[in-house]
């Protein structure tokens, strides 16, 4: 009996896994909408029904390495990859049955068609560009897959691109040599630009570091006459006094530059008749009188 129970699930029963999809064919045709969600079925014996799975996960594309055109005429070698999977297993079976070869086949057409139209329109800046800003690669890919997801639709393949991407960019060797002169004099003029700004800025610092120099030095001689003015006044009333005494200045400032001078310890060797030194000598006794006759 265990085994007539084991016999009869074997016959009348199939699971589905979580990483399949399944179609259920009577007598060679399609029965249903196809099963996408796993778990146990009944069906009727070989030969008249037969279950045939499908890899539900996503499926790897890449088209070939394709020259293409771009809409201001350069030649470009691009090749994409694309990742799909069978969403409708009904729909998908009678159009490719268990040959997923002849999927890629009309996925190659379907990007091939979609990859040309989206480049076509799109200048040759979006793809080679010295400045950022003005690549386009994730707009032209997402243009690209509405494209090839549209086509899928359309042609009711049964299954659903998920993602598209641009894989390899290349330039002829008949281009590369024009687009290289044409990014070089690109940033000559670029280099020329930001040195003549250079120059520019350069003089502009120049001319006001060399005005608040004048300026400065104005300020500075206009100080320095005035100080000058100063010290000439004080002077001459100093001058003033000392010519009411002049040996009593003369001595004042012999004592000013023996202090300034002896300030710090210090060891001098010079002459004691040397100024203001000569003022430690002991004075000289006067000369006596010659006698009288």
């Amino acid at each position: 009996l265990l085994l007539f129970v084991v016999f009869g699930l074997l016959l009348f029963t199939f699971q589905v896994r979580v990483t399949e999809v399944a179609v259920v064919t009577t007598f060679g045709r399609p029965s249903g909408s196809g099963i996408t969600e796993p778990g146990l079925y009944f069906k009727w014996p070989w030969p008249i029904q037969k279950i045939h799975r499908f890899d539900r996960r996503t499926h790897n594309f890449e088209s070939k390495y394709e020259e293409t055109l771009t809409a201001d005429s350069f030649n470009l070698l691009a090749m994409t990859y694309a990742g799909w999977t069978i969403t409708e297993p009904s729909v998908f079976f009678p159009k490719f049955g268990s040959d997923l070869g002849q999927v890629e086949k009309a996925l190659e057409g379907m990007v091939r068609s979609a990859q040309n139209a989206v480049i076509g329109r799109h200048p040759f800046a979006h793809f080679v560009n010295t400045d950022p800003a003005q690549l386009k690669f994730t707009e032209i890919e997402r243009e690209i897959l509405q494209l090839v997801q549209e086509q899928c639709r359309a042609n009711r393949y049964g299954i659903e691109v998920q993602f598209l991407g641009i894989k390899r960019l290349g330039l002829p060797e008949s281009v590369t040599q024009s687009v290289f002169e044409t990014m070089r004099t690109e940033r000559n003029r670029l280099a020329k630009a930001i040195e003549s700004e250079g120059t520019a800025e350069a003089s502009r610092i120049r001319a006001a570091a060399n005005a608040e120099a004048a300026r400065t030095l104005a300020e500075a001689d206009a100080k320095a006459t005035r100080i000058r003015s100063q010290g000439e006044a004080a002077a001459l009333q100093y001058y003033q006094v000392f010519e009411q005494n002049p040996e009593l200045a003369n001595l004042l400032l012999s004592l000013s530059a023996l202090e300034a001078i002896l300030k710090e310890r210090a060891t001098l060797i010079l002459d004691q008749r040397t100024p203001p030194f000569d003022l430690l000598n002991a004075p000289k006794a006067p000369a006596p009188a010659p006698p009288h006759p």
